[in-house]
C-alpha cells in the first residue's frame, strides 16, 4: 500500500532508495522524544561506526529500552567483500523484540526489514507477532525489497517518507485508533 492514510495494520515502513542516510538518527531522536513524553517505545535502532582510519564501516543495533549495543558487524579482515553480518548478534538482539511484545509497548522501532527478513529470518518471526498482537512497529525498508514488505504485511501497512512530520503523524494516527484503555498506559502527546 503506498497511502499511507489508511492501512489495516499498526505498521509502518519508512522508505529509502539508495541509501538509509538520515533514518536512522531520525528513529533514534523521535525514539527519544516519544520516551521523554512517557510513551513507552522498545525496540532497535542502528549505528554505523566509521574506523578513523578508513575501512568498512561497522554496525551496531541499540536497544532503546536498556542501552544495551549488539555489535551486527563481524570483522572478516581487510579487504573482505562477504557480507559480514553476524547473524548471532542478530538472534542475541532479537530478545528485545519478544520483550517488547511482552511488555506491550506503545511503540516498537525495528532497525530493518533487509534480506534476511525478506527470506524469514532475521527479526520476521517477532515482527510478526508484533503486528499479529496490534502494536504499532516501525521500520526502515529500501526501496529494492518494496514488493517482499507488502507481501510481508500482506499491503497492510503503511509506507512513509523518511519524514519526521510523515513519521508523527502515522503514530498520532495509531494513538488516536488504539483502545481508550491502552491509551491511558501511555502519554498524552
Amino acid at each position: 500500500m503506498n497511502d499511507d492514510s489508511a492501512f489495516s495494520l499498526p505498521v509502518a515502513a519508512l522508505m529509502y532508495h539508495a541509501s538509509s542516510h538520515g533514518a536512522d538518527p531520525l528513529l533514534a531522536e523521535f525514539a527519544r522524544e516519544l520516551q521523554a513524553q512517557g510513551w513507552r517505545v522498545h525496540g532497535l535502532v542502528q549505528y554505523e561506526i566509521v574506523p578513523a582510519g578508513g575501512g568498512r564501516a561497522a554496525r551496531e543495533l541499540l536497544d532503546l529500552a536498556s542501552g544495551r549495543r549488539y555489535a551486527l558487524s563481524q570483522d572478516l579482515g581487510p579487504g573482505s567483500r562477504a557480507c559480514s553480518l553476524d547473524t548471532g548478534a542478530l538472534a542475541a538482539a532479537s530478545q528485545v523484540l519478544r520483550h517488547a511484545l511482552q511488555a506491550r509497548a506503545d511503540l516498537v522501532i525495528v532497525s530493518r526489514y533487509g534480506l534476511a527478513e525478506a527470506a524469514g529470518g532475521g527479526f520476521a518471526n517477532e515482527m510478526l507477532a508484533l503486528m499479529s498482537a496490534g502494536i504499532p512497529v516501525v521500520t526502515l525498508v529500501s526501496a529494492s525489497l518494496a514488493d517482499d514488505w507488502r507481501r510481508f504485511t500482506g499491503q497492510a501497512g503503511a509506507e512513509l517518507p523518511v519524514s519526521r512530520p510523515a513519521l508523527q503523524a502515522w503514530f498520532d494516527r495509531c494513538v488516536a485508533r488504539a483502545p481508550k484503555a491502552a491509551q491511558t498506559q501511555g502519554a498524552a502527546p
